[in-house]
């Protein structure tokens, strides 16, 4: 018979990088009671930026949330530290967008009911085309359409965001959605907005880029997986991955190997931002795990 894993506490955290920041914490949570399960650091040397990850069992522990919010927080008042306290049995409300292709929306949820993305939820599919109605059907989920426009692209963001907003929604997931998000969207959810997009050596743009890829004899297809800025496709990756193509490759094999890494990587992202495994600095992003 399966046991369910004992609660933990994750504390993110991030500073300028000094002496004895690893033994501080540690000894914070140790004079608490608190068993550790997990601790990485990493120090970005050309920055001068400190990193860390501390997770550890709730049960045992002598503080409460916002006991530990208030202690940690005086603790740490003098190192310019920018930190978050999570929880492994928090419920984490998720919103998937897509456009007509369907590889990456029916792969995450497949993981969801799977129970691979933990203590997640998916209570709406929103999409500017009506194709995916009947797979929110499926999910028990909410289907909302928003057809778009370039004169009307502003007005449904709002109405998104209202949506979004009286959905208590914690990540949105654009899962192969085909529309340029604005700056209205993107700061209404900072770092709260994961992309997928294909990766080729040299870079496609525009349409058909497999066919582009295939035409130029690529060896690597690939896929990235970012948070969403207002600098199209340029925000802080999560996650990428590659795998080779032969001159025996047709275009149709582009595109399934391009297809099959989309999938893989966008998953791989939304579990590591679900499961609290990644701090987002600058452009860039320290994933632990």
């Amino acid at each position: 018979m399966a046991t369910s894993k004992p609660v933990t506490a994750i504390l993110l955290m991030s500073c300028p990088d000094r002496k004895g920041l690893v033994a501080t914490v540690a000894q914070f949570l140790h004079e608490r009671g608190a068993n550790i399960t997990h601790a990485d650091h990493h120090v970005d040397p050309e920055a001068g930026i400190f990193f860390m990850r501390v997770e550890w069992e709730v049960e045992g522990f002598s503080l409460s949330t916002e006991e530990t919010r208030q202690e940690f927080g005086r603790l740490v008042e003098s190192f310019e530290m920018k930190w978050s306290l999570h929880y492994s049995n928090q419920v984490q409300r998720v919103a998937l967008f897509s456009s007509k292709d369907d590889h990456c929306l029916l792969d995450l949820l497949w993981r969801y009911r799977a129970g691979e993305l933990p203590h997640a939820q998916m209570p709406i599919l929103i999409s500017n085309h009506l194709d995916h109605s009947h797979i929110a059907k499926e999910y028990g989920m909410d289907f909302r359409h928003f057809p778009m426009t370039p004169e009307t692209k502003a007005s449904q963001e709002k109405k998104e965001i209202e949506v979004l907003k009286d959905y208590e929604i914690d990540l949105i997931v654009l899962a192969r959605y085909m529309q340029i998000v604005t700056g209205q969207f993107v700061n209404a959810f900072p770092r709260q907005i994961i992309n997928i997009h294909h990766s080729f050596l040299p870079a496609f743009i525009g349409a058909n880029p497999y066919r582009k890829a295939y035409e130029r004899g690529v060896k690597l297809v690939g896929a990235t997986s970012h948070y969403v800025t207002e600098d199209l496709d340029e925000g802080p990756i999560i996650a990428q991955d590659v795998t080779p193509v032969s001159h025996r490759d047709t275009l149709e094999d582009l595109i399934r190997k391009g297809r099959d890494l989309e999938k893989q990587v966008l998953a791989r992202a939304v579990r590591s931002h679900l499961t609290h495994n990644v701090l987002s600095y600058a452009n860039k992003t320290v994933v632990f795990g």
